[in-house]
């Protein structure tokens, strides 16, 4: 059956479950692609898709370019410390120019809330959200969606608490209405200066004021770096101070009733929001995250460009091992 999210990704809180369903089911096929001796299938040959990235980004991007190139695209990074726009190019000016050279795609990772959908309508290309302000990060939600229904097989009637930074990270509010829309329930545990306003009405989430009732209730933490750049002072009172009161230690864990699966979307801050032995620890899925990361980026990639679901494990078998 063919699968329609539409000309772009921006968000999961305008997805339905199917719609989400649909890219986790179709990510499965995909990610034995990057398992086989020769990682890369024809699908996408001849599109070119242009990575503007305007934020700093390390997993994110070489995440997309992996999918990118496994999927037989033509990826091409756009350094904009280095760009036109540095010289005071406008960001329609800079993708209209792009699309001039005609592209195909762009994915795009903006400081600016609404940066994403604000360039998909003024282009005819495909754009893909990778980050936008406070808003969103949708490929990041639904790769940790992919990674829990791995590990339980449906998301449905389990409990998943978001732990940190909530005020200011897109990946948290993505989490959110992915979570809710796959059934499952959903929790915010942090200093209440780092918790949305009313974030109970507005998100239809709990919110839990200490890190130990957060593990008592939950299936699985989400814990998420601070993000100091985006901070200004008086949001904490120390580094030290926030790890001591909501730090996820090991002695923490062992104190959980039942046994707890433990993701971060990266980059880790060791030794504030989650200490290393929990990191590195058997709860941890936070590398599973990293190889699910590909996996959906692909299926992304592949359904934008008239993909359909129910043809992408024949298009993961395209090129077989030698």
């Amino acid at each position: 059956m063919p699968l329609s999210l539409g000309k772009d990704l921006l968000d999961l809180e305008s997805l339905t479950a199917e719609q989400i369903t649909g890219i986790l089911d179709t990510a499965v096929p995909l990610k034995a692609v990057s398992e086989r001796a020769i990682k890369k299938v024809p699908t996408l040959r001849g599109a070119t898709v242009v990575n503007l990235f305007f934020e700093p980004s390390t997993r994110t991007r070489i995440s997309f370019e992996f999918a990118e190139k496994r999927l037989s695209a033509d990826a091409v990074n756009v350094a904009v410390q280095g760009s036109s726009v540095s010289k005071g190019e406008t960001l329609v000016d800079t993708a209209r120019n792009l699309e001039a050279m005609r592209i195909d795609m762009v994915v795009i990772r903006h400081g600016a809330s609404g940066a994403a959908r604000f360039l998909a309508d003024r282009i005819d290309s495909n754009v893909i959200n990778a980050g936008d302000g406070t808003h969103e990060h949708p490929t990041q939600g639904l790769l940790d969606l992919l990674t829990l229904r791995e590990r339980w097989g449906t998301l449905a009637g389990k409990r998943v608490c978001i732990c940190g930074d909530v005020l200011h990270s897109r990946v948290a509010r993505s989490n959110i209405h992915g979570l809710r829309k796959l059934g499952a329930e959903v929790a915010i545990c942090g200093p209440r200066s780092l918790l949305p306003h009313g974030a109970e009405e507005v998100f239809g989430v709990t919110v839990i004021d200490r890190i130990e009732q957060a593990i008592e209730w939950a299936d699985a933490l989400n814990i998420l770096r601070l993000q100091l750049e985006r901070m200004e002072a008086g949001y904490i009172p120390s580094l030290r101070e926030y790890n001591r009161v909501f730090g996820v230690t090991r002695e923490r864990l062992a104190r959980a009733p039942r046994e707890l699966l433990i993701l971060h979307p990266g980059p880790m801050n060791r030794g504030v929001e989650i200490d290393s032995d929990v990191a590195d620890g058997p709860h941890s899925v936070i590398l599973d995250q990293v190889t699910n990361g590909v996996a959906v980026r692909m299926a992304v990639l592949y359904l934008l460009r008239g993909g359909r679901p129910d043809q992408a494990a024949a298009a993961g078998a395209a090129a077989g091992d030698p």
